[in-house]
């Protein structure tokens, strides 16, 4: 007996111990996250609704196309002042060769929505600190170009014309700026910083200002320490442009708490709207813990160029299935994708890119119902591919096809209390396929004549549906 209360008596010391640890591990964090999250008001549904986005890289980076004096750089073509070791005033002169006639923001524009993008990012200043816009702040601009026209504004017009969203990519790390610090090392530098956090501050009120369609701010170039020195003044600014442009949706890349803890604070809190850590990787596809956050993968078409690049042929170029199926595993966990593109120092676009944009939006064509508005669906991934659900839906759940069993039978497991009542293909919504249950809640869908190469999408209708729970409480 004694020995059982003793044992008893560890126990409870035990967890008392963990409990009063986990306690004292938790920090105060003044400067984490700004709004209850998920966030539910009309901006952020429609962000979360258009799933799809466009990327846009676009700066003097473009004009040498990561090539300097005959030689090809491999690594990213907007990197290469660094990679090549160009001197400041040597890259910055490249300012006076930016003339990107063959710029036509409509053509953009309709490339994009055919495509099917609902939104779209653009780089309204890159490291290299060159502003696509006419700013009141630093003659580094596109107006002492021989260009000289509002770039950005031309591009917003064109985009909202066509119904599409349109966010601003900004870079706080500023290669050009005199005041920029990679580290506040002395007085000097801090006093440096301070005014480069002016300039950063009126710079972004002004972007606010002139463009007040835009809906969101993806923030760059904040990883190095004197940004992360200053998680106050993060905060705070996040919070002014947010009272300035009510629904403003803001990337977690702006923010560090005051510990220097970013995308997440201290205590594993995401900061900012969404969580944009997945650029060139998205997460494990079977995993549902990423599903309880809005989040975004941005992607390359090559393995890692942004910007226009003149040689393509070093790294693998993603073919449309391969991107198609990215887009559709970010919807099918609560994420959106944003697909990058680079135009050229003239201001087009490479044929292939111009040729993948058109192969996926044929295939959007006739599949969007799938990502628009679409979501995790409650259901165990299998291997054929996977399961998106309509966020105003409780009894229909899209499969989306990428690997055929050679049987012809997609594997369907339920959650409880849920029964197939039909299955077809989304092109064929009159022809029923055949069911099988295999197990209580558990299905083979028979579509063995299934020609195309291409995804192809088979929807479900439920009689009872209750994973239309699990997909609410994904995001709560």
């Amino acid at each position: 007996m004694k020995k059982i209360l003793l044992t008893c008596l560890i126990f409870i010391i035990g967890v008392t111990g963990q409990l009063h640890a986990q306690e004292e591990s938790e920090k105060e964090v003044k400067y984490g996250q700004i709004t209850e999250l998920p966030r539910q008001d009309d901006a952020m549904k429609k962000w979360r609704s258009n799933r799809f986005g466009q990327f846009i890289h676009w700066g003097l980076y473009a004009i040498p196309g990561g090539v300097w004096k005959g030689k090809t750089y491999e690594y990213a073509a907007e990197f290469l002042k660094s990679s090549a070791g160009i001197s400041t005033a040597t890259w910055d002169s490249l300012q006076y060769q930016f003339n990107p006639i063959k710029f036509n923001a409509m053509a953009w524009a309709k490339m994009a929505k055919a495509m099917g993008v609902k939104y779209a990012t653009i780089t309204t200043k890159h490291h290299e600190g060159f502003c696509l816009w006419p700013s009141e702040y630093t003659d580094f601009d596109i107006e002492n170009t021989p260009y000289g026209k509002d770039l950005l504004g031309e591009f917003i017009e064109a985009y909202n014309a066509e119904g599409i969203d349109v966010s601003l990519y900004y870079s706080v790390l500023d290669w050009h700026h005199p005041d920029w610090r990679y580290k506040l090392n002395s007085e000097e530098d801090k006093e440096a910083f301070e005014r480069l956090k002016i300039f950063t501050k009126n710079q972004l009120l002004e972007l606010l200002d002139r463009y007040p369609t835009v809906k969101g701010l993806w923030f760059d170039g904040t990883w190095d320490q004197c940004w992360k020195d200053n998680g106050q003044f993060s905060y705070e600014l996040e919070k002014k442009l947010k009272e300035k442009h009510p629904g403003l949706v803001v990337n977690s890349r702006m923010r560090a708490d005051e510990y220097g803890s970013r995308h997440f604070d201290s205590n594993g809190v995401l900061m900012g709207d969404y969580e944009s850590g997945y650029e060139r990787r998205l997460p494990n596809p079977w995993d549902i813990e990423v599903t309880k956050n809005d989040w975004e993968c941005c992607m390359t078409i090559p393995e890692n160029q942004w910007g226009y690049h003149k040689d393509w042929t070093l790294t693998h170029i993603k073919t449309a299935n391969e991107l198609i199926e990215m887009l559709v595993q970010c919807t099918s966990q609560n994420g959106n994708f944003l697909l990058n593109f680079g135009p050229t120092g003239e201001g087009d676009f490479r044929e292939e890119e111009v040729k993948l944009a058109k192969e996926i939006g044929d295939w959007m064509d006739d599949n969007s119902s799938a990502i628009y508005n679409c979501g995790y669906a409650g259901l165990k991934k299998q291997g054929w591919g996977y399961f998106t659900q309509n966020n105003d839906s409780e009894t229909t759940i899209n499969m989306v096809v990428f690997n055929k069993p050679i049987n012809g039978k997609y594997r369907v497991k339920l959650n409880k209390g849920s029964v197939i009542k039909k299955a077809y293909l989304l092109s064929k919504p009159d022809k029923a396929l055949d069911l099988e249950e295999i197990s209580n809640g558990e299905y083979f869908i028979e579509a063995k004549k299934v020609k195309t190469k291409d995804p192809f999408v088979i929807i479900i209708e439920l009689e009872n549906k209750d994973s239309k729970k699990f997909h609410q409480k994904a995001l709560t």
